[in-house]
């Protein structure tokens, strides 16, 4: 990973993005109500939904700070977007072979800094492509 260029990935590894990175003065409030912060969310929702459920993860981890965005958390929005634009031309084959289903879960004990609560998720592949 230390020779990995920036932005190969939707989410930078070890980010840490908390409710107390939220903007403190008037200055920094005003700053951020001019950034689409909750439009640039949206697109990458619809993205997630159509085509590429590789980044929900990091959608999900972004959208939780809608009401009380910073630099920090809008430098990681902006990361999800530049992976998207990187990655534009690739895409899933599902083949035309057996059907093969795959289904993958994970959780984390406690592993929400904000609020102290566990996280789960899952993936399911068909024929090696995500399709939830």
């Amino acid at each position: 990973m230390e020779h990995s260029k920036r932005g190969l990935l939707p989410m930078r590894h070890g980010i840490k993005l908390f409710m107390k990175q939220s903007p403190k003065t008037d200055k920094e409030h005003k700053r951020m109500s001019n950034i689409p912060y909750a439009s640039a969310l949206g697109s990458i929702q619809y993205v997630v939904q159509c085509t590429r459920p590789n980044v929900a993860y990091a959608l999900s981890v972004t959208s939780r700070y809608q009401a009380c965005a910073e630099k920090a958390h809008w430098d990681a929005v902006k990361s999800i977007r530049k992976y998207l634009k990187r990655t534009k031309d690739m895409f899933l084959i599902y083949g035309g072979g057996e059907l093969i289903l795959e289904g993958y879960s994970d959780a984390s004990f406690r592993s929400d800094d904000n609020d102290a609560k566990s996280q789960s998720n899952f993936v399911f592949k068909l024929n090696g492509g995500v399709v939830a």
